[in-house]
């Protein structure tokens, strides 16, 4: 029995280009991994990007505690893939970043995860499952401080960690609808 690989869709929305570094180094990750990806500004992004995919990990900067209207006006998009069931049972994950330390990271990954529930989707967060976590420090998504500079080696590898724990998770789950 072969399964096919992992097709997992990075979409994201960047104004300083902390973002999109974010949304390469969870590519780099995903790739790594043995995924087939998909990386989209979301000004970019199709619903097909979210049909194809297996995987789908959103990056939105964070913006009073919400994810930024860019990307919410794209997930607003996806009512006739949702109404469908071509958005269940796909495996999401989500990171951000903020200007400030308590800028509401965590509030905007959680707000990602509502739209996730609603659509029948499996949250696969990083959680505290790699020691580059403990150095992060969020295990709802990879999450990053703008206002401290270009994001570093942990941060970069803490969105890698979270791509792949995606990505293997996914294929865990294609293997066994295979079987």
């Amino acid at each position: 029995m072969t399964v096919e690989p992992v097709n997992v869709a990075v979409i994201y929305h960047s104004v300083t280009g902390t973002l999109q570094t974010l949304a390469e180094a969870v590519a780099e990750g995903a790739e790594k991994a043995g995924a087939v990806v998909r990386l989209r500004a979301v000004a970019e992004a199709s619903l097909d990007d979210l049909d194809w995919a297996d995987v789908v990990l959103f990056g939105a900067p964070t913006r009073f505690g919400n994810p930024a209207s860019e990307l919410r006006a794209f997930i607003e998009t996806t009512g006739r893939l949702w109404r469908d069931g071509k958005l269940a049972d796909k495996v999401y994950s989500a990171f951000t970043a903020s200007s400030t330390r308590h800028g509401g990271q965590e509030s905007t990954l959680l707000a990602l995860g509502n739209t996730f529930y609603h659509w029948g989707g499996i949250i696969v967060p990083p959680g505290y499952t790699d020691p580059v976590q403990f150095q992060s420090g969020n295990p709802y998504g990879t999450s990053h401080v703008t206002g401290d500079g270009a994001p570093g080696d942990v941060v970069l590898e803490a969105a890698r960690h979270q791509a792949r724990r995606t990505v293997d998770i996914a294929a865990l789950l294609k293997a066994g609808r295979a079987a």
